[in-house]
């Protein structure tokens, strides 16, 4: 008799009693055009335990929330979101919830690859909530952005290392994230983290994170972002930093003790860079 649910035992990574744990699976992909003053879905397709919800707004734009039903990642799990902007439309995608990355057994990590296209004139707002990672959890992840000339990107991703207000500590982590942003065919920015083995040691050095248990990384692509530079650092404190690599391209590091006090920075940043409110999932 088959199996009710399938599963790629090749992946699979066996237990300390022998029995192979079922992964998790999810892809979602999204397209979205324009039509007359209004961004619509052009194609939607969702599998596994990757879901996409499309909550009412008042404006132009098309908001889409990202659903792990899976309630979380783990070691062997395999995510993958995909979406492409056409010409003219604009959307965000956040999340509906913080993600976590729990306890992994000896083995693969959890997988999530992201792959975003924007079109001339479209624009996207890459806003997923934090990534909480749990002792001795494993992550391997990746946001790759193609970006035609006079697109518009706006991506921030954001990192938890234990929840200070439960006393989480991380004593043991796999980290691989990685975040490239191409135009024209040619990689015009890339930003790489690897973190192995007791990250809160690693992250209490002054030179790493200064004993900071939380970071965002925030990507700005856009005409003329450079002016935006000297707002930006007037709005960002000490231990954050924002960078003009090109005329068209910006880049902002903040680091704070935890993720409240980073969210005390980086919502009103994001609001800023993304001219509005930023999703209503960000303020419950």
């Amino acid at each position: 008799m088959e199996r009710a649910i399938p599963y790629d035992t090749a992946s699979l990574v066996t237990s300390r009693q022998g029995a192979a744990p079922q992964r998790a699976r999810g892809h979602a992909k999204l397209v979205v055009r324009r039509r007359d003053a209004q961004s619509v879905i052009s194609d939607l397709a969702m599998s596994g335990s990757a879901k996409l919800l499309f909550p009412r707004r008042s404006t132009s734009s098309l908001d889409a929330v990202m659903l792990n039903t899976a309630g979380g990642i783990t070691g062997g799990d395999r995510f993958s979101y995909a979406a492409t902007v056409e010409e003219g439309a604009s959307v965000t995608l956040t999340t509906q919830a913080a993600e976590r990355i729990y306890r992994a057994s000896p083995g693969a990590p959890g997988y999530v690859r992201n792959h975003l296209e924007v079109a001339e004139r479209a624009t996207l707002h890459w806003l997923p909530q934090e990534t909480i990672l749990f002792d001795a959890s494993a992550l391997d992840r990746e946001l790759s952005v193609t970006l035609a000339p006079g697109g518009r990107l706006l991506a921030c991703e954001c990192l938890i290392f234990g929840r200070k207000a439960m006393g989480e500590d991380v004593r043991q982590v796999y980290l691989r994230d990685r975040m490239d942003l191409r135009q024209n065919g040619k990689l015009v920015f890339s930003d790489r983290l690897r973190l192995d083995g007791d990250a809160q040691a690693q992250l209490d050095l002054a030179a790493v994170a200064g004993g900071a248990r939380a970071m965002a990384s925030v990507l700005i692509a856009r005409p003329g972002a450079s002016a935006l530079i000297e707002t930006l650092r007037q709005m960002l404190p000490e231990c954050a930093g924002a960078s003009a690599i090109t005329e068209d391209l910006v880049f902002l590091r903040i680091v704070a003790p935890d993720g409240f006090m980073l969210r005390e920075t980086l919502v009103p940043v994001l609001q800023e860079l993304a001219d509005g409110p930023i999703p209503k999932t960000w303020m419950i």
